[in-house]
């Protein structure tokens, strides 16, 4: 869930935590009612430090993705449908950002780019 946190990356490792997770959340990966890990496991986990886990879990908190319970834990809230949707076409374009990025840094040209993701997207859909 987490192969994406980049210490190197211009955005804070909290925001890359937070992101990770609520996407977990939008598409199911994590449900309604289950127990995140530990700020303590986590900051472990990912060889934070813990006060980074506690602003993502108070992020995801305050939007109401979680819910934090003291001394029982921080818990997946049930998330609305149309919550979901906003959070997956957030992380889509959040993608296609960072594949513009990349293809601008080797000099592909965004016709080549479109030509490119238009040959694998008539590729997956067969």
């Amino acid at each position: 869930m987490f192969d994406r946190i980049d210490p190197r990356s211009p955005t804070p490792l909290y925001d890359q935590i937070a992101s990770r997770l609520r996407l977990a959340i939008a598409s199911g990966e994590l449900h309604a009612g289950e127990g995140l890990p530990s700020v303590r496991q986590l900051a472990a986990r990912l060889r934070v430090n813990p006060a980074t886990i506690v602003q993502a879990y108070r992020e995801l908190e305050s939007e109401g993705f979680v819910q934090t319970r003291h001394g029982a834990g921080t818990f997946v809230n049930q998330v609305e449908p149309a919550q979901r949707t906003q959070e997956q076409g957030d992380e889509a374009r959040r993608l296609v950002r960072e594949l513009i990025t990349a293809a601008a840094r080797i000099g592909i040209t965004s016709t080549d780019l479109l030509d490119a993701l238009r040959i694998e997207l008539e590729g997956s859909a067969s």
